[in-house]
């Protein structure tokens, strides 16, 4: 008897050739039409939009040869989203070989220790401190830059912790995954999320920046709370633990993060030379921009921000070169993020600028640390090599809305849309387009892959059913990251509980009821949208 082969999830790239193909035999099916459309002044900038009730009926243009050739003409499309992908991969791949992040909480959980001894502090819960700090630092991390694959490492730092605080692995691997995906999901200036779907959308780099902190505050709140209720409840209670008996690994491996946490401490004259070599161009950058006008909730403010971070960076960098290289790269790191906020808010920049920033900062991380130029590069090409799949999704699924544009069907199919979502509203059509990104997130869960496969599309209806496309990339954003932390299609999920000896389906079981609170909650973060003016929305 033959035993029926379990369903297996095709891999990403098939899925997106999949969908090519479908989009080629609809050019063949469906009838062609064309909306007329015009140019308008959104701001200091111009966007093409379709004219209201100017749909009419064209040939249609069958697509055969074509599937083959989108591969190409994608790339060429997206070839901007391509490059940022892949610089900012390859950064933060020799930011990443630094340690510095590993020694940064290490250093942290020490401190933590310590507090714990003093008297002062013994009537306090210093444990719920080291939770909510933990979690606030690396939902930060989601939401800035987009950690994801990261948390794997630390989960075998984490769950020691949690285990020795009197809790369980769950409340370990909430620590760092829930809260750095949490983060990614109310994410502020995630690149790779953000960056990209803004970019499609046409609209400016990390705009409605203020609403997008918002939506952080209350997604990372609604985490803590989440995890600090569960924890009280372990630590009341042990023997309730789903996993009280498997943590029995862990209890019995008390000095299993000996290893890790012994992390060298480096210091070396060439991370002074970078300093002295960024304070001069501070310095320089302070004098030729001595005020920045920046804009926030529709109003511009005319500060001496370049000045302040100059100071700033001179008094941090001496603090943290003395304290060892580590520090000093993570303080390039958040003068990094500094300059990407004024940039964005002060001078408009877009991908290419924020692109070179990280650039930047692969750059003086990797000579800080003593990296020989030729293996800084190496190490750049390791990242780029290591976030290809991402890029090169991009570029073959931005060959779908080629096709449906070039089969002259782009906007029939919006037309078809639109007329039966009239009737819907801009509530029922948002509520739509919500629900199709956290459906299409539980099979391809890579952010880069969905916002070009999604964005170009959605961007064109929203505009057509009166939808803010600022509205319409939050939906994305959450839609992205809120079913991130339960699709068994994620790797990093699989490896983080793999890692955490947690089996999927315990995981499953506790965190469903916290994804459907928080989506939800950005059900009313969405809605929100629709009837009160915010900026950039």
């Amino acid at each position: 008897m033959k035993l029926k082969k379990s369903f297996s999830i095709p891999n990403t790239f098939t899925l997106v050739f999949f969908i090519i193909v479908a989009a080629a035999i609809a050019t063949w099916i469906i009838p062609g039409g064309e909306f007329v459309r015009e140019t308008v002044q959104v701001g200091d900038s111009f966007r093409e939009v379709v004219v209201p009730g100017s749909y009419h009926q064209v040939e249609n243009q069958p697509q055969i040869w074509q599937v083959f050739s989108v591969f190409f003409n994608g790339f060429v499309k997206t070839a901007n989203i391509i490059v940022f992908i892949f610089i900012v991969g390859g950064a933060f791949w020799i930011f990443n070989h630094t340690k510095a992040i590993d020694v940064g909480i290490s250093a942290f959980l020490k401190t933590m220790e310590k507090i714990q001894r003093m008297k002062m502090f013994e009537k306090v819960n210093v444990n719920v401190i080291v939770i909510v700090c933990i979690m606030v630092m690396f939902s930060l991390f989601g939401a800035v830059f987009g950690m994801s694959e990261e948390t794997i490492a630390f989960v075998i730092i984490f769950i020691p912790l949690a285990i020795s605080m009197g809790y369980d692995s769950i409340v370990g691997v909430s620590m760092c995954y829930l809260a750095v995906h949490v983060g990614f999901a109310g994410a502020v200036f995630n690149p790779f999320t953000i960056g990209i779907a803004q970019g499609l959308a046409d609209l400016p780099a990390f705009s409605g920046l203020e609403y997008r902190t918002l939506c952080w505050v209350v997604f990372t709140t609604i985490a803590i709370l989440f995890v600090l209720w569960y924890a009280r409840k372990i630590k009341k209670n042990p023997q309730s633990s789903p996993m009280y008996k498997l943590d029995d690994y862990w209890r019995k491996r008390s000095n299993i993060a000996t290893e890790n946490e012994i992390i060298e401490v480096k210091r070396n004259k060439l991370s002074w030379i970078v300093w002295g070599f960024l304070l001069l161009l501070f310095i320089y950058l302070s004098i030729t921009n001595p005020y920045t006008n920046i804009a926030l909730t529709g109003t511009v403010y005319s500060l001496p921000v370049i000045p302040i971070v100059t100071v700033l960076f001179l008094v941090l960098g001496l603090v943290s070169l003395r304290k060892g290289v580590q520090f000093f790269i993570l303080n390039l790191l958040l003068f990094t993020v500094l300059f990407l906020i004024i940039g964005v808010l002060g001078y408009q920049w877009y991908v290419m600028e924020i692109a070179t920033l990280f650039f930047v900062l692969g750059i003086a991380s990797g000579i800080a640390y003593g990296i020989g130029i030729d293996s800084i590069f190496k190490l750049f090409l390791e990242g780029c090599k290591d976030i290809m799949n991402a890029a090169l999704i991009v570029g073959l699924a931005g060959g779908i809305i080629i096709i449906l544009q070039d089969g002259k069907i782009i906007d029939t199919i919006l037309y078809s849309m639109s007329n039966g979502m009239k009737n819907a509203g801009e509530t029922g059509s948002l509520t739509m387009m919500y629900l199709f990104q956290n459906a299409l997130n539980l099979i391809i869960p890579s952010g880069s892959a969905k916002a070009a496969l999604t964005i170009p599309i959605m961007t064109q209806f929203a505009d057509m059913v009166h939808i803010s496309r600022q509205t319409m990339v939050l939906a994305f954003q959450f839609g992205d990251g809120i079913t991130n932390m339960i699709t068994p299609a994620s790797g990093v999920l699989l490896g983080c509980l793999g890692v955490a000896r947690i089996p999927y389906s315990i995981w499953a079981k506790w965190i469903l009821r916290f994804i459907l609170f928080l989506f939800i909650v950005g059900f009313l973060l969405l809605w929100t949208t629709l009837f009160f003016s915010f900026n950039g929305f």
